[in-house]
């Protein structure tokens, strides 16, 4: 196996760890009152944790689909998604997305990519896009349990040495 094989082959697999964390959130979530899930929570910027799945997914689909595969995916609205069943089936077309541009790159991460947001500009290689996406996932994963707690819910221990 060559370098830029293993390396997409380490980022696949760090994505699959990513995928076992969220699934633990949707685990908990589908434990928790529909009313719970889609509840905007002011502490936390009137976000639900519906709107913060959302919000991760979108990224997923606009850093990857749209600036580095170069697709036009349109923004979701996250009262499009009623229930946990209807988020994990979009985070399947999510996971798709970014086995796909994994696939792409595999052999070409050193290109940058324009990559804009509000009103800047800049170069960015496909790692930084994947890594921002990732990166910016657990943070929100960070959020969905401090909400969870807010609203009555335990969330489960996030010890990624148990997560295999």
């Amino acid at each position: 196996m060559d370098e830029l094989t293993s390396q997409a082959d380490v980022l696949m697999h760090q994505y699959e760890m990513m995928k076992r964390t969220r699934e633990s959130l949707f685990q908990m979530c589908e434990t928790m009152p529909l009313t719970a899930y889609v509840q905007p929570v002011e502490a936390l910027g009137g976000d639900s944790i519906r709107d913060l799945h959302v919000h991760v997914t979108d990224c997923y689909r606009v850093w990857l689909g749209v600036r580095g595969l170069g697709r036009s995916i349109p923004k979701l609205r996250p009262q499009s998604i009623q229930d946990v069943q209807k988020m994990r089936a979009l985070f399947e077309k999510t996971d798709f997305l970014v086995h796909e541009f994994l696939h792409s790159f595999q052999d070409s991460w050193n290109p940058e990519v324009q990559a804009s947001w509000m009103s800047d500009t800049a170069q960015a290689t496909e790692l930084w896009l994947f890594t921002h996406c990732i990166t910016h996932e657990f943070h929100h994963r960070g959020q969905i349990t401090k909400i969870a707690r807010l609203l009555g819910t335990i969330p489960p221990k996030m010890n990624l040495s148990k997560i295999k």
